[in-house]
């Protein structure tokens, strides 16, 4: 598969690959600025409003390369985007030759690097750039941008990804932005635990919860995800924003990430306990704050035998 020359008429469409809770905003935003798209979704029920707005609609991935020069790969994980890419497979060489490949998605860092090491090979480009945000920011456009890899590529997609986020860090060479992405989440994902734990304990000792939410607004705790995240705690909304599943993924790369550096993780080690033990009750499709339905079941067995059961 060759690369696209300058009589193409879709040379200047982008490539948009994963249509999911916050890939389908990030597309919308760049349509909205005025970028092309073609896009394809292992589901097609993302596809109508895409039709609608006059994104063109492969029919696999493959065809997604053939029409674009630059591809935004939107995953789950590092097992969907091997599957999706072909990685591996015969084809997968040609496809990526010529390409950009921008990987938005959170994998393991030694991952990201080898997936860039085999489309640089193939005579691609690779730039990783994982997000910090959820559907809400996803949505807005204000999304946090972190980019790694070669320079020169990285200041090339840059102003591609401001209809989706309002920031863009460059954190070095490949890696270095998932590396960044994880240091993030270990602060995010326990401070979402901490802030569940605090609605519990509130609830149980009969306060009321919206007091106690208008106390966290007017103090020096407050911020864009305690005024997201606090109103969903408070009502028992669990509507997914970022999912259960994805934050204990999450935060398995994080230990994995910290274990291979000999680093101490006393309140990660806590929160991810608390997260798989959301997951396990299942709950994993609900919003990451579902995690204090299992903050919940701890004090329903007893808070001290629980805790202790769980090492923390």
């Amino acid at each position: 598969m060759g690369a696209a020359t300058s009589a193409d008429p879709g040379r200047d469409r982008i490539g948009f690959i994963g249509l999911g809770i916050m890939g389908q905003p990030m597309a919308r935003n760049l349509m909205a600025a005025g970028t092309a798209l073609v896009v394809w979704n292992r589901s097609a029920a993302a596809y109508g409003p895409f039709r609608a707005a006059g994104a063109r609609v492969a029919t696999s991935p493959a065809e997604v390369f053939a029409q674009a020069r630059t591809v935004i790969v939107m995953l789950v994980d590092a097992a969907a985007t091997d599957a999706v890419l072909g990685r591996g497979q015969p084809g997968f060489a040609a496809m990526v030759a010529g390409r950009t490949v921008i990987c938005m998605g959170s994998n393991p860092p030694d991952y990201s690097r080898a997936l860039g090491a085999e489309i640089e090979a193939a005579g691609g480009c690779y730039v990783e750039a994982p997000v910090s945000g959820s559907r809400k920011p996803a949505e807005a456009g204000q999304l946090v941008g972190m980019l790694g890899g070669d320079p020169a590529a990285v200041e090339r997609v840059r102003p591609l990804l401001r209809p989706v986020c309002r920031e863009t860090i460059v954190c070095g060479g490949l890696g270095q932005a998932l590396l960044m992405k994880l240091s993030v989440n270990l602060y995010l994902n326990q401070m979402l635990a901490g802030l569940a734990e605090a609605v519990h304990f509130a609830d149980r000792h009969g306060l009321d919860l919206a007091s106690f939410q208008a106390t966290i607004d007017a103090g020096p705790m407050a911020c864009d995800v305690t005024r997201v995240k606090l109103p969903k705690l408070v009502s028992g909304d669990y509507f997914p924003q970022a999912v259960m599943n994805d934050a204990l993924n999450s935060q398995g790369m994080i230990t994995a990430a910290a274990r291979a550096a000999g680093i101490a993780t006393p309140l990660l080690d806590c929160g991810r306990a608390l997260y798989a033990e959301a997951v396990a009750q299942g709950h994993g499709a609900l919003d990451m704050v579902a995690v204090r339905k299992a903050i919940e079941a701890r004090t329903a067995a007893g808070p001290c035998r629980a805790g202790e059961a769980a090492g923390c």
